[in-house]
């Protein structure tokens, strides 16, 4: 596994004095619940199988102001037949300033999403729990860790001659959830 021996901090002590983040709003952007199969899907036995998949956007609204928006999509399905669907997009406005571009499209990419992730999370919870099915509890979500895996995968496609866009855009993500 090869590694940087000395890896180019993030932000410079100088940077890290002046930088500044700031949430100016959370919101809810859209959320959508559905039951395709109801009223039978109440009738099948068996234990569901919840698959969870992330996906983020982000919009540029001027002088270091970003939207993001994290959707959070989780599919239930009994015997290959969904249960249900429910997709919040949970949204937030947040002001940066100091950071360098690194530092920046790191935030954009981490703490942004660790802080509309909860909301998402609550709010999901009680729209399958309203639609009539056994409370659901995701798991926390290390977006940490997915950031640097896809910094890991970026440059291992660029180095491999893979074109990859660096738009600020984390993508999406699927999970498996242990409910």
């Amino acid at each position: 596994m090869a590694e940087e021996q000395n890896p180019t901090p993030v932000m410079t002590p100088e940077e890290n004095a002046t930088a500044q983040f700031q949430i100016q709003k959370i919101y809810t952007k859209d959320v959508s619940f559905e039951l395709p199969n109801a009223p039978q899907v109440f009738q099948e036995q068996g234990q569901a199988d919840v698959k969870m998949s992330l996906a983020q956007r982000v919009e540029d609204l001027g002088e270091g102001v970003h939207e993001v928006v994290l959707t959070v999509t989780v599919t239930a399905t009994v015997d290959e037949k969904t249960a249900y669907l429910a997709e919040v997009a949970q949204a937030g406005i947040f002001m940066m300033s100091g950071f360098n571009e690194q530092a920046s499209h790191a935030v954009i990419n981490t703490m942004c999403p660790n802080t509309l992730f909860p909301y998402a999370r609550q709010l999901i919870s009680t729209l399958v729990g309203e639609g009539g099915f056994p409370p659901l509890v995701l798991q926390p979500v290390n977006f940490d860790q997915l950031y640097a895996q896809r910094m890991q995968q970026m440059m291992e496609e660029q180095n491999s001659g893979a074109a990859s866009p660096g738009n600020g855009e984390a993508g999406a993500t699927e999970f498996p959830t242990n409910d």
